[in-house]
């Protein structure tokens, strides 16, 4: 099943327009997976993808635009595979329901160790090297940059807030641009914190506003100064708006706030972002299409480096 996964993400890939790969690399005796899409010219940007739990590196390819935005900025984009579909972020406490992956797993080191080899092949360019994530894989990218931020340029989390224990154990070297997105009507990380109502739900999560003024604090940005936008719809019929809340910070220190009202535990964008959408909206709440969450996060990563 996993190379499976791994062809038709390599098949997404090439249909995309850009040289693409399939491949592994060895983490402390562990074969782990990725693909790659890469581009003619090298070095490049690159852009770590994190998938959600229950999700493959695959799943990021089909259902976000990354790909297609790898192609038209020449960039270079990676979609790691979580074992047990999941990533060991900084929380320990998972939903009741869904697995971690095995004890001892170290994905700091998985992703660390991908960035440093593309990197000494000539394919990324070492300043400009982001890393995203939705879910489970939103809480990895939070824990990449407060364990290796000498890595990244920038980070964004999508559809996650910090806990007790990821904020704990944050101690980034420095500074850098971050970027939250968040739907008030998650029903899995609730907007104002604590244990959203579905069952798969896990419990101890901060608010955005908390986990919003924590990377301020790191930051050195300002605690309230902040504006608000709201930006346009663009479907009448879409159950969300978005209002975007940027952050008075020092130069290259950016915290930016896309607050999803009405959205759902999903990444925005302007195509489904699940293989059976009406599903997807009874479990997981509505997927906003006033903005595309991989547009706007790369619209933040190419003005940070």
């Amino acid at each position: 099943m996993r190379r499976w996964l791994q062809i038709a993400a390599l098949v997404a890939a090439l249909a995309a327009g850009s040289a693409a790969s399939a491949d592994t690399i060895d983490i402390n005796g562990v074969k782990r997976s990725y693909t790659a899409q890469l581009p003619a010219r090298k070095p490049a940007p690159l852009v770590i993808v994190l998938h959600g739990k229950t999700q493959r590196g695959a799943d990021m390819i089909t259902r976000t635009a990354w790909p297609q935005i790898a192609k038209r900025e020449g960039l270079a984009v990676v979609f790691p595979d979580g074992l047990n579909n999941a990533w060991a972020d900084a929380r320990t406490k998972a939903g009741p329901a869904l697995r971690g992956p095995p004890a001892g797993t170290d994905d700091v080191a998985f992703i660390a160790k991908l960035v440093e080899k593309l990197v000494a092949d000539g394919t990324a360019d070492a300043k400009r090297v982001y890393v995203t994530g939705v879910s489970n894989g939103g809480a990895m990218a939070m824990t990449l940059v407060c364990a290796r931020a000498d890595l990244f340029a920038a980070g964004a989390s999508v559809i996650m807030n910090l806990t007790d224990e990821a904020a704990v154990t944050c101690h980034p070297s420095r500074p850098l641009p971050m970027l939250l997105m968040n739907g008030t009507a998650d029903p899995l990380v609730p907007y104002e914190g604590g244990r959203g109502s579905s069952y798969y739900a896990a419990d101890g999560f901060w608010s955005t506003d908390e986990t919003l003024a924590f990377w301020r604090r790191l930051n050195g940005c300002d605690a309230d100064e902040a504006t608000e936008t709201n930006l346009p719809a663009r479907n009448a019929a879409d159950q969300s708006t978005v209002t975007r809340i940027s952050s008075r910070c020092p130069t290259g220190h950016d915290v930016v706030l896309y607050r999803i009202n009405g959205g759902g535990h999903r990444m925005p964008g302007f195509a489904p972002d699940a293989r059976f959408p009406r599903v997807a909206t009874k479990l997981l709440g509505p997927q906003n299409g006033a903005i595309d969450g991989a547009e706007t996060i790369w619209s933040f990563f190419s003005q940070s480096r």
